[in-house]
C-alpha cells in the first residue's frame, strides 16, 4: 500500500508540474513579436500574397455590412452620441480582423492575437448583432478572416504552438458566448470545427514543406559528400601509382648508395659512413612507402600482377591508341617539338590524361574523331586532345565518372593548368601545360650556366 502511495505521489506531483509548465509554456510560443514571413512559391512567386490581401480586403467589405448597431432610432442628442460611438466600435473591429489577416503574411503570431482580440470584442463591446439569422455564433466574414489567420499561422509555427492558438481561440469565444447576451441562437460547434480544419490543413502543408526542405538539404549534403569521397578516391589512386615511381628511384639510391665504396679506390672511413646513413635513409623510406601504399590500396583493386605492373608512360601512347581504334573510333596522333625524356611523374601523367580524355570520348561521343597532340617545349609538356561532335546519341552513363577530376588533380600536383570544355563545332576539348621543371641541355657550343 505504501508503494501504491507512493507511485501516485509521484504521478500526482509529474501531473502538478505539468500544470503548472502550462503558462511557461504558452508564453514562451505565443508571447513573441517575431517576424516570420511567408515564403514565395516555386512558380507563383508572391501572387499568393497578393490574393491573400485582396481576401482580407473583401471579407472586410462584407464583415462591415454584416454588423449593425442594436440602436433605437435617434431621437435625442443622448442617443445619436451612443450610435455614434457603436458605429465608430464596430468600423474598428472589421478594420481590426481584415488588418490581423494581412499581417498575418509577416507576423502570424502578433497577427492571431490581435484576429482573436477582435473577434472576443465583436461579440461583447456594445450591443451589435448580425443582420440576418446565420448558423455561426459571428459573422460569417469574421470567421472566415479568423479562419485564414489560423491557417497562415498553422503554414509557419510548429503544431504545438498552432494547437495552443486553437485552443486559447475556442476559449474566448466559450468566454465571448457566456458573457455576452446572445443576440441569436449560437452555433460555436461549426465555428470550431471550422477553426479546426484550417489548422490541420496548415500544419499538414508545413509538414509537407518542412520534408521537402530536408530531403533538399540531404540530398545537398550527399552530393558534397559523394563528391568528397570521389575525391578522395582519386587521390588515391594517383598516390598508389607514383608510389611505384617514387620507390623505383629509392631503391636506386639505395643500390648506388651500396656499390659506390666499391668503385672508389681507398674510401675513407667518414665516405662509408656517409654512403651508409643515405642507404638506410632510402631503404627506411621505401619501407614507409609501402606502408603509406598498403593503406591507400582498397580491398577491391586490382590483382596483385596488375599492382606490381610497371606504371604506363608516354612510350605506350601508340599501343594505348591502337587499342581505342579497335573500338571503331577514328584517332590521330600528331607530336610537335624535339621528344625527349621526361620527369617519371609528368610522364604517367600525361599518359593518365589521354587515357581518361580517349575514354570519355568512347563514352560521351560515339563516332567522333579524335585528335591528339604531344607538345614538347623548353620547360614543360603541352597534352591536347580534341574530338570532333558525335554522329549519333552517347549511351546513358551508368554514374558519374573520375575523368575530369582525374585530370585536374593530376595537373595540380605538378603545378600546372588544365582547360576543359565544348569546341564551337560542338565536340570537347581537354588541354593540359604540364612543366617538366627540369635545365634543358646546353646546346653544342653553348657555356653551360
Amino acid at each position: 500500500m505504501r508503494r501504491v502511495s507512493e507511485g501516485g505521489g509521484t504521478n500526482g506531483g509529474r501531473l502538478w508540474e505539468a500544470v503548472r509548465a502550462v503558462p511557461r509554456t504558452l508564453r514562451e510560443d505565443l508571447c513573441t513579436v517575431a517576424r516570420d514571413p511567408l515564403p514565395s512559391l516555386r512558380w507563383l512567386g508572391r501572387l499568393p500574397h497578393a490574393h491573400a490581401v485582396l481576401f482580407a480586403v473583401l471579407m472586410g467589405l462584407a464583415n462591415a455590412n454584416q454588423y449593425e448597431p442594436q440602436l433605437e432610432p435617434a431621437t435625442s442628442a443622448a442617443t445619436t452620441t451612443v450610435a455614434t460611438a457603436g458605429a465608430m466600435a464596430v468600423t474598428l473591429l472589421v478594420v481590426l480582423q481584415s488588418g490581423a489577416a494581412i499581417l498575418a503574411l509577416s507576423r502570424p503570431v502578433p497577427a492571431w492575437w490581435l484576429s482573436t482580440l477582435a473577434l472576443f470584442l465583436a461579440r461583447t463591446v456594445g450591443e451589435t448583432k448580425v443582420s440576418h439569422a446565420p448558423l455561426w455564433s459571428w459573422s460569417f466574414p469574421g470567421i472566415a478572416l479568423h479562419t485564414f489567420v489560423l491557417f497562415l499561422l498553422a503554414l509557419r509555427v510548429r503544431p504545438r504552438v498552432a494547437a495552443e492558438a486553437l485552443g486559447l481561440t475556442l476559449l474566448s469565444g466559450l468566454a465571448a458566448w457566456a458573457f455576452a447576451a446572445p443576440a441569436q441562437q449560437p452555433s460555436l460547434l461549426q465555428d470550431a470545427v471550422t477553426c479546426t480544419t484550417a489548422v490541420v490543413v496548415g500544419a499538414s502543408l508545413r509538414g509537407r514543406r518542412v520534408a521537402r526542405s530536408q530531403l533538399v538539404e540531404q540530398e545537398v549534403r550527399t552530393a558534397d559528400e559523394r563528391a568528397r569521397r570521389t575525391l578522395l578516391e582519386e587521390r588515391n589512386r594517383i598516390a598508389s601509382e607514383l608510389h611505384d615511381v617514387v620507390a623505383h628511384h629509392m631503391s636506386v639510391i639505395s643500390i648506388q648508395a651500396q656499390v659506390a665504396p666499391h668503385l672508389v679506390k681507398e674510401p675513407t672511413d667518414e665516405l662509408k659512413e656517409n654512403l651508409a646513413g643515405i642507404r638506410e635513409n632510402a631503404v627506411e623510406a621505401l619501407t614507409e612507402l609501402r606502408r603509406v601504399l598498403g593503406v591507400l590500396r582498397s580491398e577491391d583493386a586490382s590483382s596483385d600482377g596488375v599492382r606490381h605492373a610497371p606504371q604506363p608512360t608516354l612510350g605506350r601512347l601508340d599501343e594505348l591508341v591502337g587499342k581505342v581504334r579497335a573500338t571503331g573510333l577514328a584517332v590521330v596522333t600528331e607530336t610537335t617539338g624535339q621528344p625527349r625524356p621526361l620527369p617519371p611523374g609528368v610522364d604517367l601523367s600525361a599518359f593518365r590524361i589521354v587515357q581518361e580524355a580517349l575514354s570519355n570520348t568512347m563514352r560521351h561521343a560515339p563516332g567522333a574523331a579524335v585528335r591528339v597532340d604531344l607538345g614538347y617545349r623548353p620547360g614543360g609538356l603541352t597534352v591536347r586532345v580534341t574530338n570532333t561532335a558525335p554522329d549519333r546519341p552517347a549511351p546513358p552513363s551508368p554514374g558519374a565518372g573520375h575523368g575530369l577530376l582525374g585530370m585536374h588533380e593530376r595537373t595540380a600536383m605538378l603545378g600546372g593548368e588544365l582547360a576543359t570544355g565544348p569546341t564551337p563545332d560542338g565536340g570537347y576539348e581537354v588541354t593540359a601545360i604540364l612543366p617538366t621543371h627540369t635545365a634543358e641541355p646546353a646546346e653544342p657550343g653553348e657555356d653551360a650556366p
